[in-house]
């Protein structure tokens, strides 16, 4: 943040000097738990900072009816008082309020944070939606489905040290692990093929309520495994390739 609040005529990015690019419209920025003047209503703060960034009053009420609707804010909840919004409510606001000059770079920390599963998709399609436009991203948040849904790259911190970067696909693919194929067998127990199964190379087998999970390392192994579910009575539930999870790299990494 200290970046849209630098001296201009002192701070410099990129060499350029802050006063001649006018930083601050090209940046968005939301923090985890943004904190506005609890009297403002939504659609005042709206314009209140779509004022401070330059835009004349026609585009500031385009904007600010534009944004709040994306973000999910009910039509009814913008003449509110900001005092009367719940977290999920104020988030929203911060969200919108970050994309009000169109941004080039937007921060988002924790940009999920106090959101309901419905929010929680629409934000997600929102963020989905800024990166097909082309606005670079920068979002920090522990919620690790987020980051393999919506990002390209990645970055874990340690103790305040980077720990790893690089493409989410290639961080994925750098576990160093063989391979996973899991075959989800229902009508037929793991005992029953614990035995043929053990002849498998590499193969194992887990009970489940209905069935079993069997997982073989080799593509070549499946085949095999249907034969053997077939033979002993039991259905194919389904086959698919079991891959490293971002969740797994982020705690082999913060263990060191």
């Amino acid at each position: 943040m200290s970046l849209l609040f630098a001296s201009e005529g002192t701070a410099k990015i990129l060499g350029k000097d802050i006063s001649n690019i006018k930083m601050r419209q090209r940046i968005g920025y939301c923090p985890e738990n943004p904190y506005f003047y609890d009297y403002l209503k939504a659609s005042e703060l709206m314009n209140y900072f779509g004022e401070l960034l330059g835009l004349d009053a026609t585009k500031r009420k385009r904007k600010t009816e534009e944004l709040l609707t994306k973000v999910g804010l009910e039509e009814k909840d913008w003449n509110k008082q900001l005092r009367k919004f719940s977290k999920g409510m104020l988030q929203r606001v911060g969200l919108a309020q970050a994309l009000i000059n169109e941004p080039e770079i937007v921060f988002f920390d924790e940009p999920m944070s106090g959101l309901d599963p419905i929010g929680r998709r629409e934000i997600r399609e929102l963020i989905a939606e800024l990166r097909e436009k082309g606005t670079t991203v920068f979002m920090s948040t522990h919620i690790l489905s987020d980051i393999e849904a919506l990002c390209d790259n990645v970055a874990i911190l340690r103790k305040g040290k980077l720990a790893a970067s690089g493409k989410l696909d290639d961080l994925l693919a750098q576990g160093g692990e063989a391979q996973m194929f899991e075959i989800n067998a229902k009508g037929i127990s793991a005992k029953q093929l614990q035995t043929p199964i053990a002849k498998i190379a590499g193969a194992e087998i887990t009970a489940k309520a209905s069935g079993a999970n069997i997982y073989v390392r080799e593509e070549k192994d499946v085949g095999e495994v249907l034969f053997i579910i077939r033979e002993s009575g039991g259905k194919l539930v389904s086959i698919q390739p079991v891959k490293q999870s971002l969740e797994e790299i982020f705690v082999r990494e913060a263990e060191g």
